[in-house]
């Protein structure tokens, strides 16, 4: 295990590129999907080999379900396939799987039942914590957040950020500390708005499917040379274990 000081605590990833690799290269878009879960495997190992204990991953996002529902049935089943390909292997390195979202009637009953018996297989796992947003929403995750505090009658002067956050999916989950973005796109795109408050961000220009465990420590190096402040101009985090030279 190579454990470097000054990594994150959690990593969080928005996996962007596929289509464009499918299309650079004449082939459908679902041949990107397909090709992702190399990159999606070779990252798990990589973050877990790193010491980094909490991983997300952001999978399909609630506005995902308005492309083709050729494409989605293709991408429901790569998920599947995927989750019973590796999911002895994720049991065996001690990583714990979530799957925050899965609130939609039209995810498949067998998909479902592959992700809950995923989930029960790893619960106590502790080594990392791998999180799938898939039919994710941040907005979503809120007002959910919101109904929840209106339903156990919380006084609204009780209401803290600390109050809301542990009405959030997860509660347990802390900040994101590190998002990377593949393909170059500069967007939040939805995906855990609470959470990713004072993260740092990396946009490498690789497609995801071309995303590999070098891509993954350059944007760690990255992170590790920047100071975060959180607003504060006195306060100054050193990402880095030595200052720069």
């Amino acid at each position: 295990m190579r454990i470097v000081s000054g990594l994150p605590r959690h990593v969080a990833c928005v996996m962007d590129g596929n289509g464009r690799w499918a299309a650079q290269r004449s082939l459908p878009r679902t041949a990107g999907h397909e090709a992702a879960e190399a990159s999606v495997i070779d990252i798990i190992d990589a973050a877990h080999s790193a010491g980094i204990t909490w991983l997300s991953l952001y999978a399909f996002s609630t506005e995902n379900w308005r492309r083709p529902a050729g494409e989605i049935d293709i991408l429901m089943r790569l998920v599947r396939r995927a989750i019973r390909k590796h999911a002895p292997a994720l049991y065996a390195r001690g990583v714990r799987c979530r799957f925050l979202g899965m609130s939609d009637p039209r995810i498949p009953p067998p998909l479902v039942q592959d992700i809950t018996d995923l989930m029960a297989l790893t619960s106590e796992n502790r080594q990392m914590t791998l999180t799938v947003a898939f039919d994710h929403g941040g907005r979503r995750d809120i007002v959910e957040a919101t109904r929840s505090l209106i339903r156990a009658a919380v006084p609204a002067e009780q209401i803290t950020e600390a109050t809301f956050a542990r009405h959030l999916p997860y509660p347990d989950t802390p900040d994101v500390d590190l998002v990377i973005r593949t393909s170059g796109e500069q967007r939040i795109s939805n995906f855990m708005l609470w959470q990713v408050a004072y993260a740092e961000w990396v946009f490498p220009q690789v497609l995801w499917p071309d995303f590999r465990a070098t891509h993954l420590w350059e944007c760690l190096d990255a992170y590790r040379w920047r100071q975060r402040r959180f607003g504060d101009v006195r306060r100054s985090t050193t990402i880095t274990g030595d200052e720069p030279r």
